[in-house]
Order: structure tokens, then C-alpha cells, then sequence
């Protein structure tokens, strides 16, 4: 209950709140932009700073390797998981939003630890960059295969040759374009750029930029996450009529990979406070990255399934009970 008090959470919940009443309270695009941008900015940089004050060891190798299995094993078992119930395009569209991370997620995960003076790794944001791909190149490789699954099904063999009487696929944007978006994606960049300036500049950039990168950080974040609740105000009538089993998923898909995530932690000795992230990381969905790019690698799929699903049930979930939930558990299992 303590977390619920939290300004920055608040500000949330006052957000969903405008958002219901049907207020004209909202955020300018341009404003939120920056904001995003700001946030992903100081985290890298803060992420920077510790890194180069703890420098790269086996712990750190360890939670980066638990990183990428996560954002690979995610989408894989989401996917299996979700065809029962879908069309294989939509599966693997949602499959790739859950296995992929919410950054303000991790953000407000991030703070909720420093609020509570809980030790965590620096290199923890690089952990989130590396979990935003994989996912997405995952499900491309999924649509592109039921794709070709179709495309011969349809075909006729005519003199030898086969004509597709399926519709064309020719439109769509090719694997290379989709990777290259997916791995140079502008906010994907400068976390790593940041961390980069933070790792080379060490003690003394932390100090030069403290101002901008710890005294701004709480408030920045309450603004952002007043914005995310207008929005997630704005997607919840878009999950009247879905299945209950798609509901059911958005509930207990996070859990289970946050909990997939606690058990590969426990088991490879990985810190508490890196585990709690890396558990956030598991049970967040993204809701920028991934629907921007699968939009339109995966125009057969249906883009208010996952991202009303990621935006209307998952983010409040994890911001208002999952961060502390995830907390509470980790400090179970460590007997901290």
C-alpha cells in the first residue's frame, strides 16, 4: 500500500482518473516526447555512472546472458500459449509485445528501488536495451514462416510453375528493414549512448550532472506517468468484448515470467535488486517499440489486441501492484 502513495504513482492514478472523466487535460505530443527521451537519457546515464563505478564482472555477464534468454524464451512460450486461442499473425503479435519491455515500466521500477534503498546493478539498463529485439525479430520470423505456410497452400502448380492465389506479400517492409529498425530504434540508442557517456565520464559526470540526472528524475517521471494514465484511460474501452482468455493472459502472462524470471535469478546467484528488475523487465509488455514496428511487419494482425492488452491491463498492473508485488517476493526468496 506504502508504493500506492508514491507521488509519481499518484500522478498515474489521477491520470487513468482524468482520462475516465472525460477531462481536456492532455499532454502535447512534443512534450511527451521529451519526456520519454529525458527519462531514457538519465537512466543511461545513471546506468553509466554505476557501471563505471562497479565495473564489468561476472555478475553483470550473468544478468545480461538472463536478459537476452528471457526476451528469447518469452515470446516463444507466449506464442505457443496464445495460438490456442488466435490467428498464428495475432499470437505472434502479442507474443512479441510481452516478450519485449516496457522502458517506463523499468523506470519506475527503478526508482521504486532507490525510494526503498535497494542495491541494484547499473548495467541493469543495458539489460532492458538488450531485451527490446529479440521479440520483434522472433515474431517477424514467426509471421514470415505462416506466411510461406500460406503462400504454399495456395499455389497451383500451372506448366510447372506455381501461382500464388493468395494476396501478395510484396508490400511488405523486408527482414533487413524490420532488423534495422528493431536494433537502431532512436530511444534504444541514446539509453546506450548515455550509459556510454556515463561509463567514460564516471564520479565526476555524475556530479556535473546530477541536477539534470538525479534532482529532475522524480518529478520528470511524475509528469510522464500522469501522461500514461491519460493514455491508458484513453485504450480501456478497447477491451470490452475481448476473450476472457486474452484478458486472463495480460493478468497471469506477466506473473509467470516474472516468476521465470525469480527462478533463473535464485538459480544463478544474481543480486536481489537486479533480480527484482529482471523480473519487471520479464513481466512488462511494450507498448511503443514493439506495436511501431509490428504494425506494419505484421499488418495481418489485429493492432488493438495488443495494444490495448499491453497498455490497459499489464502497464497499471505492474505500476500500481507488480513493481511492489515482484519486491516482496524477491525479499522472500533471498530472506533478505
Amino acid at each position: 500500500m506504502q508504493s500506492l502513495l508514491d507521488p509519481a504513482v499518484l500522478f498515474f492514478v489521477f491520470g487513468v482518473f482524468a482520462g475516465l472523466v472525460r477531462s481536456n487535460l492532455e499532454m502535447p505530443p512534443a512534450i511527451s516526447k521529451f519526456l520519454s527521451l529525458y527519462l531514457l537519457m538519465a537512466l543511461g546515464l545513471k546506468g553509466g555512472f554505476a557501471l563505471s563505478e562497479s565495473g564489468l564482472t561476472p555478475s553483470v555477464a550473468t544478468s545480461l546472458g538472463l536478459a537476452v534468454l528471457l526476451a528469447v524464451v518469452v515470446p516463444l512460450l507466449g506464442y505457443v500459449v496464445l495460438r490456442r486461442w488466435l490467428s498464428g499473425f495475432d499470437a505472434a503479435a502479442i507474443a512479441a509485445t510481452y516478450g519485449s519491455v516496457s522502458a517506463v515500466t523499468f523506470v519506475t521500477a527503478v526508482q521504486y528501488l532507490e525510494t526503498h534503498h535497494i542495491a541494484f546493478g547499473g548495467h541493469m539498463a543495458a539489460a532492458m536495451a538488450l531485451m527490446e529485439s529479440p521479440a520483434i525479430i522472433l515474431a517477424v520470423l514467426m509471421a514470415n514462416g505462416l506466411r510461406q505456410k500460406a503462400a504454399s497452400q495456395a499455389s497451383l502448380p500451372v506448366g510447372g510453375a506455381a501461382v500464388l492465389t493468395a494476396g501478395s506479400s510484396g508490400n511488405l517492409p523486408p527482414l533487413r528493414k524490420v532488423l534495422h529498425e528493431s536494433l537502431t530504434d532512436g530511444a534504444q540508442l541514446l539509453l546506450l549512448g548515455a550509459m556510454l557517456v556515463g561509463l567514460v565520464s564516471g564520479e565526476a559526470g555524475r556530479e556535473a550532472m546530477q541536477p539534470f540526472s538525479g534532482d529532475l528524475f522524480k518529478g520528470m517521471l511524475a509528469f510522464f506517468l500522469l501522461d500514461m494514465g491519460l493514455m491508458t484511460a484513453r485504450n480501456l474501452p478497447q477491451l470490452r468484448g475481448q476473450s476472457p482468455w486474452l484478458i486472463g493472459y495480460a493478468v497471469l502472462g506477466p506473473l509467470t515470467h516474472a516468476a521465470l524470471a525469480l527462478g533463473l535469478a535464485r538459480l544463478f546467484g544474481v543480486a536481489m535488486g537486479d533480480a527484482i528488475l529482471l523480473m519487471v523487465l520479464a513481466a512488462s509488455a511494450s507498448y511503443i517499440a514493439v506495436p511501431a514496428v509490428v504494425r506494419h511487419a505484421i499488418p495481418e494482425a489485429n493492432p488493438s489486441l495488443y495494444f490495448s492488452l499491453s497498455l490497459g491491463i499489464t502497464f497499471p498492473l505492474n505500476i500500481l501492484f507488480g513493481i511492489p508485488l515482484y519486491s516482496q517476493v524477491a525479499h522472500w526468496a533471498w530472506g533478505a
